[in-house]
């Protein structure tokens, strides 16, 4: 599983952790049953405070994307994945909107913002 921590995101590095993890449990990355990292080791490889990774696994556990086995760790729960996409589907929506106000209030048009889209859509990651 591989994390990743952007200083000069607009999130907080704990919901960092969740969305990637989230999207790594959604696209099968991160299967049923799996075993997730310690919250120490976790804090360790990404070199952040233990409260952060902790904070992060709190978040996913109270979500219902995993669980805590007393003494023996984190581990994925059983996920229904149709819930996580629509989930993100809202985030993005909101977020596709708050764009398009953007490109309106800059004068951009309609064809200008698809084919401004449709060059990301082309090459994106």
């Amino acid at each position: 599983m591989k994390l990743f921590i952007n200083p000069n995101s607009n999130l907080a590095i704990y919901e960092q952790i969740v969305n990637q993890m989230k999207n790594l449990i959604l696209t099968g990355e991160l299967k049923s049953g799996e075993a997730l990292p310690s919250i120490r080791k976790l804090a360790a490889s990404l070199e952040v405070s233990v409260i952060t990774t902790k904070r992060a696994y709190d978040e996913l556990e109270a979500a219902g994307l995993i669980r805590s086995v007393a003494g023996k760790g984190f581990y994925v729960c059983e996920a229904n994945k149709n819930y996580l996409k629509e989930k993100q589907y809202v985030i993005i929506e909101k977020t596709a909107e708050e764009l398009v106000e953007n490109c309106k209030s800059a004068g951009m048009s309609e064809d200008e913002f698809k084919t401004m889209m449709m060059e990301l859509w082309k090459n994106g990651k």
